[in-house]
């Protein structure tokens, strides 16, 4: 059963900078106009207004860049070593759209093969969510099943409301955090959470986006489903410049490459970085065979992952309707804009 409690802005600056106390506080802070979600010593800093960060928070969890260990050739003998795991955490600010992402993401490092180390950071960080306060005009999380005051995948849950918020103690993490500061927090009620996300959700959808017609991603996805090879993705292809910052600015996007380093015949280290398989290289093999030898491949493969591949595998669809991309394309490849078309093409069939 959720916690309900409420917490002026004042108080909750100083509940996260007791936090920094014995945890690291990652935050959403600005500077030079881009927010992205960075360890805080000073509470004072975080922008508790932000619309989007540039680079999603999943970063925490998966990092752009990660060793995954050292070795050293000693007295003929290679020593391995793994890097220490950062500790305990708090992940505060992460919007709903974001939180969606890492639900998506946690079958994918916590399946059937764990991956320790997402799954150590994981376990030992506690997400605050934090509703938006606005809709950018590139938002469509509400389109793909979301909504900007849902708070799955959050451990505590606030909901502004005109300067201060509403919180909601969702697991027993965030329970346990609420009931150990409890003297910043106030109480309130599950109606009063209740009423303020319904109203609130109804006065965010009605703010202009760029956004027109309806979904039926079910339907997109019985259309791809069936039909795997369709002139469209070449058509869409010609605009695709390859740079895949869709894919690293994506909160599901997940795709990395492995590479070792050697300072000197006697160390080095491997290293976990992002990738992209809108890259050429991506999938080129040893043997010089390439299964997404043109970009027809590659941009057909991240909108059948987004829609057809992570439902498969996981259940849920792999896009969250962040924007991100939408904004940052530079030829304004548009995914709304290719779910109604597919949506068209699945009419016409």
């Amino acid at each position: 059963m959720a916690v309900c409690k409420k917490i002026t802005k004042d108080n909750l600056v100083q509940f996260l900078q007791e936090l920094t106390k014995d945890r690291i506080l990652i935050a959403p802070v600005r500077e030079h106009e881009l927010v992205s979600f960075s360890p805080v010593a000073d509470a004072g800093q975080i922008d508790f207004a932000f619309q989007n960060s540039f680079v999603p928070p999943k970063s925490w969890f998966f990092p752009q860049t990660e060793q995954i260990f050292s070795f050293r050739l000693e007295e003929g003998k290679y020593e391995l070593s793994t890097p220490s795991l950062p500790g305990e955490a708090v992940l505060f600010g992460v919007h709903p759209c974001d939180l969606k992402s890492i639900l998506a993401l946690d079958p994918v490092f916590d399946g059937k093969f764990d991956d320790n180390y997402y799954c150590d950071r994981r376990k030992n960080t506690i997400i605050i969510g934090l509703g938006c306060q606005s809709v950018g005009r590139n938002c469509f999380c509400f389109k793909v099943g979301g909504g900007p005051l849902e708070s799955n995948g959050s451990d505590i849950f606030l909901i502004p409301t005109g300067g201060d918020f509403l919180a909601e103690g969702l697991t027993d993490k965030g329970t346990e955090l609420i009931n150990k500061y409890s003297r910043f927090f106030s109480d309130s009620s599950a109606e009063q959470i209740d009423k303020e996300k319904r109203e609130g959700t109804d006065r965010l959808l009605k703010q202009p986006t760029g956004l027109k017609g309806d979904f039926n991603l079910a339907k997109v996805k019985a259309f791809l489903d069936a039909n795997y090879e369709i002139p469209y993705w070449e058509e869409l292809s010609y605009r695709c410049l390859g740079c895949g910052i869709c894919t690293y600015l994506c909160p599901t996007c997940h795709c990395f490459d492995i590479n070792d380093y050697a300072r000197s015949g006697l160390e080095g280290e491997r290293i976990r970085c992002w990738d992209s398989c809108q890259f050429k290289d991506f999938t080129l093999m040893a043997g010089g065979h390439n299964p997404r030898p043109s970009k027809k491949e590659r941009v057909r493969n991240r909108f059948l992952h987004k829609f057809k591949y992570h439902e498969d595998r996981y259940g849920l669809f792999g896009c969250v309707g962040c924007g991100r991309c939408v904004q940052k394309c530079p030829v304004n490849i548009d995914p709304r804009k290719i779910i109604l078309d597919l949506q068209e093409v699945a009419g016409n069939e």
